[in-house]
């Protein structure tokens, strides 16, 4: 079943144009899944009492216009499938009038903490959920596919305390943000795409490794051996 909030768009939710950006509609689309299990007596505490956590595999979100200052919207999320330890998730971004403005489909992982392996989702925890059908969208593969296209690799930096959630490792929205910050001056987005492989962790180093393609420009993330921890792909708007 579909559950939604209704917000402002805040001053201190905007970039440079006064709209909201990719972080922010990841903020929200991330805040709409965690009321959704916290409504439904599956929360943060729920989990963290079983050793327990939701951890992101993949993002594909789709943008058909930022929100402006100002506007109100509607954020919903609801759950479309449970395969073993795998659960599936759509979500959409819209105005109180029905503009759709951004939708995005996502994968997770049910992990317990204790042991850093996946499990099984519990009959328990599906019932908790009122699977809906899936969002009619393109919907693009799991894993991203590194492109056979110039490569730069970039001066690496420290995993700061502020990137770090609950789960004590990056949060995955935190992951975009510093992917972000090698998109070129102008570039105008229409999808984003991020493959999440491991965790990192405060005080890891994170070395960017850039790949260019014409409208797409993909980020590695990566350890100092050179692995990622996510790649993140960005699509731009075909101005044509």
């Amino acid at each position: 079943m579909r559950y939604s909030f209704e917000s402002r768009i805040r001053y201190s939710e905007t970039d440079e144009n006064k709209q909201l950006d990719l972080a922010g509609i990841i903020n929200y689309f991330q805040d709409c899944s965690v009321f959704h299990s916290e409504d439904h007596g599956v929360g943060l505490d729920w989990l963290g009492e079983r050793d327990l956590a939701w951890l992101m595999s993949a993002w594909q979100i789709v943008i058909d216009r930022f929100p402006r200052l100002g506007e109100q919207v509607r954020i919903s999320t609801w759950a479309y499938s449970f395969r073993e330890f795998y659960g599936y998730r759509n979500f959409t971004l819209e105005t109180l009038i029905g503009e759709r403005l951004a939708y995005a489909n996502s994968v997770w992982v049910y992990m317990n903490m204790k042991t850093g392996f996946p499990v099984r989702i519990s009959d328990d925890v599906i019932s908790r959920y009122t699977v809906s059908p899936q969002l009619d969208m393109d919907t693009a593969p799991r894993r991203i596919v590194l492109p056979d296209a110039p490569r730069q690799n970039l001066e690496p930096f420290i995993v700061p305390a502020a990137a770090i959630d609950s789960n004590h490792h990056v949060n995955n929205g935190q992951y975009i943000r510093m992917a972000e910050e090698y998109l070129p001056a102008g570039f105008r987005l229409h999808q984003m795409r991020a493959d999440y492989r491991k965790s990192a962790l405060l005080g890891d180093t994170i070395t960017p490794c850039i790949y260019d393609g014409g409208l797409t420009r993909t980020v590695s993330l990566n350890d100092g051996k050179g692995r990622p921890y996510v790649v993140v792909e960005f699509t731009g708007r075909d101005e044509a």
